[in-house]
């Protein structure tokens, strides 16, 4: 993957006619303009909250007509702006999976979210952010939700969703087939530096199937919540490459349990090697820790034939 054409764009701007990465390199969100309101897809890390005012003035972006936000997970990561732009509109509709609303109320997930947010809010070095708006989630953030095959009105198009678990128990990704745009979250690749990052937290069977789910789907924008987009060429291979490219990581996975026969220890290896090669990832090496150390159970499980 190292001699890949760079079709990779992670600036902030229009991405196409109607529709706008925003945020940061490293977290953003979709926004985009329906003819009756405008519609934010997923809900990015909570440090981006000022990048976003700054883009709706530096960009004419009218915040007052985005009526909708679609979380597309509930990872810290992918959910962090969504109390404070319900508080700042309150007539805001939050759409999110059954799944992820059984989550985003639970408060062991709610104290998770607002410790990991200041944890990465730290690293990258964004400390005052969170003493000059109101970021952290609370009860009071409702919404409905969405499941496979439901359609949502963003003015003009319809998102089409699909259910991807694997990465996360609550994973759904969005597809404008009108646009050949895809919104997969972390159920896709992410398109990391010259790399693709698969990160099948929850249940990695899941995920690899998932993405065999997203395959047949036509993309032309491939439009990811952690560094950026894809477009053309490769946006069109993007979902076979990561799937050649989850199958290398399960099989490095393997190798690392069947040496060690330790989860702990199969997880710290990993996560050792993926530091030395991607030193600047955005996660810290504890909280990712936990991700290997969930894939590396979920896989061992497998090979145990407990599964």
């Amino acid at each position: 993957m190292k001699g890949l054409a760079v079709m990779r764009i992670r600036n902030p701007g229009r991405v196409r006619d109607h529709l706008w990465f925003l945020g940061r390199e490293e977290s953003g969100v979709y926004l985009l303009e329906g003819k009756d309101g405008s519609t934010l897809i997923s809900g990015g890390i909570s440090y981006i909250v000022p990048d976003l005012l700054q883009q709706f003035k530096e960009f004419g972006i009218d915040e007052n007509r985005i009526s909708k936000l679609l979380i597309l997970h509930a990872h810290f990561d992918h959910v962090g702006i969504v109390p404070f732009f319900k508080r700042r509109h309150p007539r805001l509709e939050v759409y999110a999976s059954t799944r992820g609303w059984e989550i985003l109320q639970m408060e062991k997930a709610i104290n998770t979210i607002n410790e990991f947010s200041r944890m990465v809010t730290n690293r990258m070095g964004k400390e005052e952010v969170h003493s000059t708006y109101d970021l952290d989630w609370r009860d009071d953030v409702s919404g409905k939700s969405v499941r496979e095959g439901d359609r949502i009105d963003l003015g003009g198009l319809e998102a089409s969703i699909l259910e991807i678990p694997g990465h996360s128990s609550c994973c759904i990704a969005a597809y404008i087939p009108e646009w050949n745009t895809l919104f997969p979250t972390d159920g896709g690749g992410i398109p990391f530096d010259r790399t693709i990052v698969t990160s099948g937290n929850s249940n990695y069977t899941k995920y690899q199937e998932s993405l065999e789910r997203l395959k047949p789907l036509e993309v032309e924008y491939y439009c990811a919540d952690h560094y950026g987009y894809v477009t053309g060429k490769e946006a069109r291979e993007f979902i076979p490459k990561t799937i050649e490219m989850a199958r290398q990581q399960r099989a490095r996975i393997e190798e690392a349990y069947r040496s060690t026969k330790d989860i702990d220890l199969a997880a710290r290896r990993l996560i050792s090697s993926f530091y030395d090669e991607n030193s600047d990832y955005f996660l810290s090496p504890e909280i990712f820790l936990d991700v290997y150390r969930q894939m590396v159970r979920h896989i061992a499980s497998v090979m145990e034939g407990n599964a």
